[in-house]
């Protein structure tokens, strides 16, 4: 529930997704002002001597990011909230996740965890130590082993800087919640309604298929267009929003 460790990989590559080199590392760690429970000494190795009066420098965090394109995490969705909240300049960059943007599942591997991800490509690493984590990950994303021809790289630049919606099928009618979960929308219960994420370019082909299958007529639905800049942080909106549009 709050940072011990830092680690980022400042690496080289270009718009086809090829990596060329590591530029620059930094592994920082953190005092939580209390004990590091023992299940977290045990998954890292961190001790609480190890951090004993050690805080994260923001200024050389800020100077490290100075000309940072873009921050992929393994799990973005968790990382993400935990550093804007600690390091604010990190909610400036747009963000991608090699754990979901990447589609491992659709390329065939069983998993997307980091340590099965590094044995399907043929190496192992001492997992769980931020830095060590972090240069596996740029090993994975320079690596053609994913069955595409292109870098892993490629595929989450791909997907990541790709703009999305997400949908809001409010009130829709009780009967038609199967339907709903087949075509992959997940119910909010804050908002009481189904909700997807959908690829900006099939936003019109959606409203169309809800207007077909589960309205029975065209009905003016909330959406909020979502970038790299938002996904993954809090400022996504899990319930629809006051100043929502509809279409």
């Amino acid at each position: 529930d709050t940072i011990i460790e830092l680690a980022m990989v400042a690496f080289e590559y270009d718009v086809h997704g090829n990596v060329y080199r590591v530029l620059r590392t930094s592994s920082q760690l953190e005092d939580p002002g209390r004990p590091i429970p023992p299940e977290i000494v045990r998954l890292t190795g961190i001790t609480d001597e190890e951090v004993a009066g050690q805080r994260i420098s923001e200024e050389e965090v800020n100077e490290f990011l100075a000309d940072v394109r873009l921050v992929v995490a393994h799990n973005a969705a968790f990382d993400r909230p935990f550093v804007e909240q600690r390091l604010p300049r990190f909610a400036e960059l747009p963000w991608a996740c090699s754990l979901v943007d990447v589609g491992w599942r659709d390329l065939g591997f069983a998993s997307g965890g980091m340590e099965y991800l590094a044995f399907r490509h043929g190496f192992f690493f001492d997992a769980h130590r931020a830095l060590i984590d972090s240069l596996a990950g740029v090993t994975i994303l320079a690596s053609k082993e994913n069955g595409t021809g292109s870098t892993t790289m490629a595929l989450l630049r791909e997907n990541a800087l790709r703009n999305s919606v997400l949908l809001w099928a409010e009130n829709s009618p009780y009967d038609s919640k199967d339907l709903l979960k087949e075509r992959r929308y997940r119910w909010n219960p804050e908002a009481r309604a189904w909700w997807t994420e959908i690829p900006e370019e099939q936003h019109a082909a959606e409203l169309e298929w809800l207007a077909s299958n589960v309205y029975g007529r065209r009905v003016a639905l909330p959406y909020v267009r979502v970038t790299a800049k938002e996904r993954y942080s809090l400022r996504v909106p899990q319930a629809v929003p006051t100043n929502a549009d509809r279409a």
